[in-house]
């Protein structure tokens, strides 16, 4: 897999289609340019990421610049999905932000120790969650192949 060659594309993983909405207007509304793809669960994640399934015959070439993580999905939840990111030498530098609802030190501490760069709690107003995205996408793209995770 060919690693960062074009900036901007990111991979939401959320299973709530409200969620989704919700994402896909505040990506939107911030005013970065990126290519956003939307995946429904962990096993998708991972299908994206090998181009297996639906995605076998995606015509990106890249890996993600940034993966935003749901941490609770059915299939496969984020706490696997970023074990096996982090287990596969071809994708364990992509950069994960998880982005969930619990607001569990434990669900912090746990995602940051197997390999989130950053844990999120998910914002309670559309406001937040747009200067949230703003944030991460001007990051992405102020930085294109350089945000990588390096514990492996």
């Amino acid at each position: 897999m060919v690693k960062h060659s074009v900036p901007g594309v990111i991979l939401i993983a959320e299973d709530n289609i409200d969620d989704c909405v919700i994402a896909c207007r505040a990506w939107e509304e911030s005013g970065i340019k990126c290519d956003i793809r939307l995946v429904h669960n962990g096993r998708e994640v991972l299908d994206f990421l090998y181009r297996r399934r639906k995605f076998r015959n995606l015509q990106i070439t890249q890996n993600p610049d940034l993966i935003i993580l749901d941490l609770n999905m059915p299939r496969m939840d984020g706490r696997q999905v970023l074990l096996e990111l982090r287990a596969d030498h071809r994708l364990c530098s992509i950069p994960v932000v998880v982005f969930s609802d619990s607001k569990m030190p434990k669900d912090m501490a746990e995602s940051e120790t197997i390999g989130a760069l950053e844990y999120i709690s998910k914002p309670e107003s559309f406001s937040e969650y747009v200067e949230i995205l703003k944030h991460l996408g001007q990051f992405i793209l102020k930085n294109p192949g350089r945000l990588v995770y390096a514990g492996c």
